[in-house]
């Protein structure tokens, strides 16, 4: 197991991606160590002198009003989580647990909450541990904090909620137990600062985005083969035309396509007395289409990384050296910027989607591709792809609906005190959907992409496609008249899903890295 070292408002993409995938052991940068202890020495003053300080001494909410005596601070912290453990649904997968322990961790560590490093030391080792606290997906609004999951995180931390072992429910207290960790006790403002913040929406949409790569990748290389596979032409990927343009993604899109072209025989033997002027946009407008939703999606990475390393509870402790300083409330909880970049992933997978299943459309199409009808010897007696697109066009049609951005509608909550709210972790949440029909747009596009391809042989495509189409025969079958066609669909996607043409697209020499985040 390799070891990350978590410095405080320092963490990668790259780093990020390491504890999603699982593996990897987190330590806390020492030099963290002094600016938690003086945060923690700030707020424990606050809970021995009179003054109300918010969530230290008072209530929560539209309850911030009710002072709460000293002898009852901590078991105001302990409540503060019982009462908000309220979430419904499936529990979120241990990809997302993980990022939010990481990132829960990391914000505390900052040294603005006002928590002691017990409390950082105990979301370190249950990540270590491979612990996955029961954290059930539905019940929060993205604002006061992702308030129900990560009172859920933090009850299984009390040894008080679940943790998932192998598929299966079992109590806190056993699993702590069984891995030598000791159940944490709240101090004053702890429980506050645990779940006061935006971690649950930012796993989400970090889980969202780093599950669509290799989808994506997988969108580039069919969409290639799909060029050669309609005898499409290569020109609309001219450098020139898109340094016109100046967009960046779209530059590296017909970047790719040239890489993933090049050398195709298919190509050259229609270099020339092609009597078709232009392709139609679904396949000569890729870089403008597909690179404009790699622009958003970088976007949105710059954004989410900004979150995983942000202080985003309340009140905020500024200590100094002296251990004097202020508690400021404001609003770092409201997740706004999450959900605002989950709703441009979501817009980008729709239309990576959209345009794959137009270029399904466009291959069975005979008067459009020069192929034959529905990519099959004999239709009429064969169906071939016909339906196959009708599955693709049902997929995109459903992607449209989740496309609806989340972060327009805001319902008032606690009594009207928390008066707008972001719906960041549904905007992040319903990725996940999105980007399973996206795949199977893409597996179906494989398949017919390779059909079509075998109608142009003896000629082959370039290097890099002909891998492609060699590891889908793998798994799937050429389909020269009608069999049933369900399980290759789902071979194939399931291929897309996994990243099985990852290899093909990042061995592509001297091509910009997909996400760039600057």
């Amino acid at each position: 197991m390799t070891t990350l070292t978590l410095v405080p408002g320092a963490l990668t993409l790259e780093q990020l991606q390491a504890v999603h995938a699982g593996g990897v052991a987190v330590q806390l940068d020492p030099a963290a160590l002094p600016g938690i202890r003086a945060s923690a020495a700030l707020v424990q003053a606050a809970a021995a002198g009179n003054a109300p300080v918010y969530g230290v001494n008072t209530g929560f909410g539209k309850l911030a009003n009710q002072r709460i005596s000293t002898a009852d601070l901590d078991t105001l912290q302990l409540n503060l989580i019982r009462s908000h453990s309220v979430g419904v649904g499936e529990p979120l997968a241990p990809e997302v647990v993980r990022l939010m322990l990481l990132t829960k961790a990391a914000s505390l560590a900052r040294g603005h909450s006002g928590v002691r490093e017990v409390v950082i030391d105990t979301l370190l080792a249950v990540l270590n541990a491979g612990l996955v606290p029961c954290v059930p997906s539905q019940g929060s609004v993205g604002a006061s904090g992702d308030l129900a999951p990560l009172s859920h995180m933090t009850l299984a931390l009390l040894g008080e909620g679940e943790f998932v072992v192998d598929g299966q429910r079992r109590p806190a207290a056993a699993v702590l137990a069984q891995a030598g960790i000791a159940p944490l006790r709240l101090a004053a403002k702890e429980g506050l600062a645990l779940i006061n913040g935006t971690q649950t929406s930012t796993a989400l949409a970090l889980h969202g985005f780093l599950a669509f790569e290799p989808v994506l990748e997988s969108a580039l290389v069919v969409g290639a083969l799909t060029v050669d596979a309609a005898r499409g032409s290569d020109g609309p990927f001219d450098p020139r035309i898109h340094a016109l343009r100046g967009q960046p993604g779209q530059i590296d899109v017909a970047q790719y396509y040239r890489a993933l072209l090049a050398g195709s025989a298919i190509r050259q033997s229609h270099t020339e007395g092609d009597d078709r002027v232009q392709d139609p946009y679904c396949l000569r407008c890729q870089p403008q289409v597909v690179g404009a939703c790699l622009d958003q999606l970088r976007h949105a990475a710059l954004v989410l990384v900004r979150e995983a390393n942000a202080v985003t509870d309340n009140p905020l402790v500024f200590a100094d050296a002296n251990g004097q300083g202020e508690m400021i409330s404001g609003g770092n909880f409201h997740a706004e910027p999450v959900a605002l970049a989950a709703d441009a992933c979501a817009v980008a997978i729709a239309e990576v989607g959209a345009i794959a299943e137009r270029r399904i459309a466009m291959m069975i199409d005979a008067s459009v591709s020069r192929l034959p009808p529905f990519l099959t010897s004999n239709a009429g007696l064969n169906s071939g792809f016909m339906i196959a697109h009708v599955t693709a066009a049902a997929l995109a049609s459903e992607n449209k609906s989740l496309a609806h951005p989340a972060s327009v509608d805001s319902l008032p909550t606690s009594a009207n005190q928390e008066d707008h709210v972001s719906m960041a972790t549904f905007a992040a949440r319903r990725l996940q959907p999105m980007i399973a029909n996206v795949a199977r747009i893409i597996g179906i596009e494989w398949l017919a992409a390779a059909q079509g391809i075998e109608f142009l042989r003896p000629l082959a495509s370039s290097a890099v496609l002909e891998q492609a189409h060699a590891l889908l025969r793998q798994h799937c079958a050429a389909m020269p008249t009608d069999r049933y066609l369900a399980p290759d669909i789902e071979a194939a996607s399931a291929l897309v899903r996994a990243g099985a043409l990852s290899p093909l697209f990042q061995g592509l020499a001297d091509l910009p890295e997909l996400w760039r985040p600057a």
